[in-house]
């Protein structure tokens, strides 16, 4: 692997050289260090395994992850990048490039032969609902390492009270184990971001058969979130018995509801 492809002054200049400015509609905030670079790649632990990347960029993860992984397939919304990307992985022969949007992409169907990784710098405006989709809709991607803001990280990790805590922390409560790896620097991106950024890695559990369920419920109560759920919850059933049934106190708020508890009322409602 050419050590310089993910040195600040290369970004930049391939960049500079196509005269591309980073696209705020599309999240575009380019990885440049070499060693949030090196360090993403040994965290995600993918030697010899096939992995999904989100928002390839000018390819300065997706080459040292070509080195290690036996596939690579990389999906980037900018059709001005594919060029830069072509130069970046000249002399690669395991990664598929593929513009086109990661929003829209069925990836449960499009990654095939076996389990896959998912590692990307997640594009911000985007990362949070790829991801959350994935782990609900994507089972043969098992393991996620991604940078993503601060911000959406802790609230992927949040535990129930916390002031973070959301229907983010409920999805990815229910079907992964995770934990923050490292922060990450503005100075790493170009252009820098406002705020730090994270890396996260979730790794994927067998979730309940009720965890769809659970997903709704708890969407219905968070959309709510200042009352408790006997009034949130109030159009789902007629009483509120099915909670109690559930073992779940009436008068709790929607943020003091642990995933299993959103498993336990939605096996509850389901009962009847």
């Amino acid at each position: 692997m050419d050590d310089d492809l993910s040195r600040p002054e290369t970004v930049k200049e391939q960049l500079r050289s196509m005269g591309h400015r980073a696209n705020k509609d599309l999240g575009q905030n380019f990885l440049i260090d070499p060693n949030t670079v090196a360090r993403i790649v040994e965290v995600a632990e993918v030697e010899g395994r096939n992995v999904v990347e989100i928002g390839a960029g000018t390819g300065a993860l997706t080459r040292p992850l070509a080195d290690i992984a036996r596939s690579v397939v990389a999906y980037e919304v900018d059709a001005s990048l594919e060029a830069a990307l072509a130069d970046t992985l000249a002399g690669t022969d395991n990664v598929e490039v593929r513009i086109d949007d990661a929003t829209t992409v069925d990836l449960q169907a499009s990654l095939v032969n076996g389990t896959w990784a998912m590692v990307a710098n997640l594009p911000y405006n985007v990362g949070t609902p790829i991801l959350l989709t994935a782990l609900q809709e994507a089972p043969r991607i098992d393991r996620f390492v991604v940078l993503v803001q601060r911000e959406v990280g802790d609230r992927l990790l949040a535990a129930p009270g916390s002031r973070t805590y959301g229907v983010p922390s409920v999805i990815a409560g229910l079907h992964a184990t995770g934990h923050l790896a490292f922060t990450v620097s503005p100075t790493v991106f170009e252009p820098q971001p406002n705020v730090d950024s994270a890396v996260v890695v979730l790794d994927r559990m067998e979730p309940s058969p009720h965890a769809a369920a659970a997903v709704r419920i708890a969407k219905t109560a968070f959309n709510q979130r200042r009352k408790m759920i006997r009034s949130s919850l109030r159009d789902l059933a007629e009483t509120a018995e099915w909670i109690e049934a559930a073992g779940v106190d009436p008068t709790t708020r929607a943020e003091q509801v642990s995933p299993v508890q959103y498993v336990d009322l939605a096996a509850s409602l389901e009962a009847g």
